[in-house]
């Protein structure tokens, strides 16, 4: 009898401590439940539709494109190979070009005010040279690789594969910030050429078909563009590498893409999201 009255007594209180537990919080809900398990956002993949085509130099290791006042202007890499052009997009035919030193590797470029800016890959040197001219103005430069390099009309916005962003000033182009990108909150890696366009920042990510559209104040990656396919299998000949160039026109609205070695440079247009 005493063993059956105890466990009524246990019962009871655990009974009571429920009821107070309930009380002061109210019992477990559906609702509650998602409150303390929330999924993490769900980010935007958008999809592309190819406007129109153009001839693109399938020997051109493209690290860098930009498009300006009607024409491209290009910066290859490779060691031996590595050049600076300028293009005409309807041709795709180099209307100038100047060499680099066979000892450096060329990456990303942009256009500030009246000059070129272009980075070498491991060298950590960057060029800058006159735009109607291409002649050298200047060396300087930096403690990282050189990978992709973009402007926000007020400073440089250079990659280095890694998942930072860093903010260089365009006079002395000593670091003067830099952004970390996370997918939510995991940091993007592989950064590589970049372009500025409607005050985002458009990244390729090395060794994929996908463009990350970044925040430049959080450094979140708003958006995804998934390019996959865009180069039909009959225009590859087995030497393309991979997805690198991005252009806008911002008079025009056009948004261009291309490849490392890839004979082609699309004008795409933004479809979805998917």
């Amino acid at each position: 009898m005493k063993r059956v009255l105890f466990a009524l007594v246990l019962a009871a209180l655990a009974l009571l401590g429920l009821l107070l537990y309930w009380g002061g919080q109210g019992p477990p809900s559906a609702s509650n439940a998602n409150t303390r398990y929330t999924q993490a956002p769900q980010i935007p993949v958008y999809g592309y539709k190819i406007v129109k085509t153009y001839p693109h130099d399938p020997y051109a290791f493209t690290q860098g494109l930009v498009y300006e006042n009607g024409v491209l202007y290009e910066g290859t890499g490779l060691y031996g190979q590595s050049t600076l052009r300028m293009v005409e997009l309807e041709t795709g035919q180099v209307l100038k070009l100047r060499r680099l030193d066979p000892r450096y590797f060329g990456e990303g470029i942009t256009i500030w005010k009246n000059r070129i800016v272009q980075l070498t890959w491991q060298e950590k040197t960057g060029f800058v040279y006159d735009k109607a001219s291409f002649d050298l103005l200047k060396e300087f430069s930096y403690t990282t690789e050189g990978w992709g390099i973009t402007h926000d009309g007020q400073k440089l916005i250079m990659s280095d594969g890694s998942a930072h962003l860093y903010f260089l000033d365009p006079e002395t182009f000593q670091e003067i910030g830099r952004l970390t990108v996370t997918e939510n909150d995991k940091p993007v890696v592989r950064l590589n050429e970049l372009e500025f366009i409607k005050g985002v920042i458009y990244a390729n990510i090395w060794q994929t078909d996908r463009i990350a559209v970044i925040s430049l104040e959080t450094g979140r990656v708003e958006a995804w563009i998934d390019l996959a396919g865009l180069l039909k299998p009959e225009n590859r000949k087995g030497s393309e590498d991979v997805l690198n160039g991005i252009a806008y026109d911002a008079q025009g609205d056009r948004f261009f893409v291309t490849g490392k070695l890839w004979p082609k440079l699309f004008h795409i247009e933004l479809m979805g999201p998917k």
